[in-house]
């Protein structure tokens, strides 16, 4: 197998693990066959998906056609033997209750559609479709949309025996490693000076700093385009001053645009074509971590996977950027962490008062929510909408037309990773609810859905814990640490959700909480983790307080972490230290390099 510079796959054997078929043939004769539905040759008008891999076990096929139809997905396969074959799906119906589920479709195989509607069956699961002969080993499977609202298709199992595999998570797992032959150790092993999970601006500017350093780069970004929320699938202008980061993050970054525009993908072209420029970073799109390897207190290596072909990496560096948001890397590495509201009498190790604003008498969960911004245009002609039930428990009478930043979901008993795709889906329906409301009450029947994100646009999940965690009182006070490395000026601006203050509210709108401050600064201690000794970080998973994140948490500043972080790293190369040690004895040098003199 080659791999570009770009990550694509150039040459790889379809049958090689996990891309369409994994046979597994008994004494008697019986056959099983497991389609992994993301390595379709041929994805039609569905989407690959692989945002909620950690929750439900693997990327699925998503029909996201915003209430049309799309085309089928297919493959060709071959299977070992003619004869009769059970069928089942790993499916879910994303909205159940009275009501035909949303997400509908068949399975065609050999040009014969199985008559059960899949996608009925609450929670992830295997569904039965049907049984088929096979006349002729090659088969072609097709999977037919019904609905164009959100269908998924994780897997297709074909089996001689009628038994369906298991649907309890943990079971699920082993017998997917069984059934693929995977091993503890990825396929490929890749080495660099300086590996960097998440493709977003921080990350982006972490890989340019580190390689105009002349360090080697390894990029690894789970979609087919850098940029992370700034993207084009996800579409939020970057906002926050660039400090002595201009000329870096102006290669990277967007010119103001409405949220939800389609300019966003003039600046995906930028950010890639900027990137591009630099032999010594190797960008693996549709590469998604799925474990860091630690020794003692470092991390050895970082495991990937191919998002479709299911083709596996492991990633060995001396230096770790985690810039996923979610802070994965270091989690799995064991790096402390926070999540939630500290408490108003929070005290830091040193016994200094954090000094919270707007925080609760006791420690609780609620963080700043997730987005799904969308999309509306004028057809010039009149456009129906279908009826969409299942929408109205979340949209009930709400009606708009388009989308903002406050549409926007967070509750105290939902966690911003473990319930990610539960919170995807009650944005989904609140905006086809409130958009077929709007289509009731408009005269304008012209209206019609132009764009809607089917990922999560994430403000607050994990923050990872760095020698220093920053908090509302650093803000608040502008305090000049000494080895600043960040500046911003924005207010500090909180969200909530406004059924919080008015139950009469829907709970999937959003308010923010603003403190006017001139300027403040983020010191360098909060970006490499306290106890992973090899681990930087940058992006919102940087070491901050719930308040404190609410300032800094833009893309310009969390580009300046990017760039400050991969400048760090370079001299870590250099002196053969860890991140601790720049704050130690190279920091002089860091702020040089950031342009500090």
């Amino acid at each position: 197998m080659s791999q570009n510079k770009s990550g694509t796959m150039t040459k790889f054997n379809s049958f090689i693990f996990f891309i369409v078929l994994v046979l597994v043939s008994c004494r008697n004769n019986q056959y099983e066959v497991l389609i992994e539905a993301e390595s379709f040759d041929d994805t039609g008008g569905w989407v690959v998906d692989p945002q909620f891999v950690e929750q439900m076990g693997s990327p699925y096929l998503l029909a996201h056609g915003l209430g049309i139809p799309l085309a089928d997905a297919g493959t060709e396969i071959t299977l070992p033997e003619k004869g009769r074959y059970f069928v089942w799906i790993r499916t879910m119906n994303w909205a159940p209750g009275d009501w035909e589920a949303p997400g509908r479709f068949k399975i065609v195989i050999n040009g014969r559609e199985l008559k059960e509607i899949l996608g009925t069956k609450e929670g992830w699961r295997w569904q039965y479709a049907g049984r088929i002969s096979i006349k002729d080993t090659p088969v072609s499977v097709k999977i037919k949309d019904l609905t164009g609202f959100d269908g998924r298709c994780d897997a297709i199992f074909l089996s001689t025996k009628d038994s369906s595999p298991p649907d309890d998570p943990a079971e699920l797992k082993q017998w997917r490693r069984k059934m693929t032959g995977e091993s503890d150790i990825p396929m490929t092993t890749r080495e660099f000076d300086l590996v960097i999970t998440g493709g977003g601006i921080a990350g982006c500017a972490a890989s340019i700093a580190a390689a105009e350093q002349g360090m080697k780069v390894a990029l690894i970004h789970d979609r087919p385009v850098l940029g992370g929320n700034a993207s084009s699938e996800i579409r939020v202008h970057t906002e926050g001053i660039t400090w002595k980061s201009d000329r870096i993050l102006s290669m990277l970054n967007t010119v103001w645009w409405p949220n939800g525009s389609p300019d966003a993908a003039l600046d995906d072209i930028k950010r890639h074509e900027n990137i591009g420029k630099y032999f010594n970073i190797e960008v693996f799109l549709n590469w998604r971590a799925y474990n860091s390897n630690t020794l003692s207190d470092s991390i050895t290596s970082v495991d990937a996977r191919h998002t479709s072909n299911g083709e596996t990496m492991r990633f060995i560096a001396p230096l770790y950027i985690d810039c996923t948001g979610d802070g994965w890397i270091g989690y799995w590495a064991g790096a402390e962490y926070m999540y939630g509201r500290e408490d108003s009498s929070k005290y830091n190790e040193n016994w200094e008062e954090y000094g919270e604003l707007w925080s609760p008498g006791t420690q609780d969960n609620r963080v700043m929510g997730t987005s799904v911004l969308w999309r509306t245009y004028d057809a010039d002609k009149p456009v129906t909408f279908p009826e969409v039930p299942w929408a109205m428990d979340v949209a009930g009478d709400h009606a708009a037309a388009s989308g903002t930043w406050k549409w926007e979901f967070s509750r105290n008993d939902l966690n911003q990773i473990d319930d990610a795709e539960y919170i995807r889906d009650h944005m989904l329906k609140a905006i086809y609810g409130s958009f077929y409301n709007a289509k009731q009450k408009t005269e304008d029947s012209n209206l019609a859905l132009e764009w809607v994100s089917y990922l999560a646009g994430k403000r607050e999940s994990r923050r990872l814990v760095g020698d220093y965690v920053y908090t509302f009182k650093d803000e608040r006070n502008m305090a000049e640490f000494p080895d600043a490395v960040v500046k911003e000026k924005r207010n500090i601006d909180v969200h909530y959700q406004q059924n919080l203050k008015d139950s009469a509210q829907p709970d999937f709108l959003s308010e923010a909480l603003y403190y006017k401050v001139d300027h403040y600064y983020i010191p360098y201690r909060s970006l490499y983790s306290k106890n992973i000794r090899n681990l930087l970080m940058a992006g919102r998973c940087f070491s901050c307080s719930h308040v404190g994140l609410g300032g800094p948490r833009v893309m310009n500043t969390t580009g300046q972490m990017g760039v400050a972080v991969g400048y760090a790293a370079s001299l870590c190369k250099k002196y053969n230290t860890s991140p601790r040690g720049i704050y130690e004895h190279h920091i002089g040098e860091l702020l040089e390099l950031i342009g500090r003199n």
